[in-house]
């Protein structure tokens, strides 16, 4: 079978639901910087080429340096990020493999120290809502 259901055909309320969603964080107050280096994270994570593809060329139009972005799957061993940057992609690695070890109460802990409560739930929230997005191209075999 080749061919997929567009799920945004056959049950546009689904897709109208996660829009809402991308609307309401679109206007949190976590920065757009970090925004895509959470999208490009979980999608390597998961194999999604389509939003790697999205999210590196978004990352690029924002301003993030190419090395940074090269340096994304490997983030643990790399210079190239600051300490709010590390504790994030730790926390996406953590919630995009939940099945793995959950989230660890300290990169919890790091997390909420460095972004208060309010912006942690922010990116949690990303998180969530990429994972998702890489779920719905991967099942339904998106193509650019």
């Amino acid at each position: 079978m080749n061919k997929r259901i567009d799920i945004a055909k056959v049950q546009p309320k689904a897709l109208s639901a996660m829009l809402t969603i991308e609307n309401y964080l679109a206007e949190t107050e976590l920065s757009n910087q970090l925004k895509e280096i959470i999208k490009i994270r979980s999608s390597m994570i998961n194999k999604c080429a389509y939003c790697i593809q999205m999210h590196t060329t978004a990352a690029l139009e924002l301003g993030i340096d190419q090395q940074k972005l090269f340096a994304i799957s490997a983030w643990s061993e790399s210079p190239l990020f600051d300490n709010t940057e590390r504790a994030l992609l730790k926390l996406t690695d953590e919630m995009t493999l939940i099945s793995h070890n959950a989230v660890t109460d300290e990169t919890y802990a790091e997390c909420f120290s460095l972004l208060g409560e309010a912006k942690l739930a922010e990116a949690m929230m990303q998180i969530i809502m990429i994972n998702s997005w890489n779920r719905f191209a991967l099942a339904t075999k998106m193509k650019h």
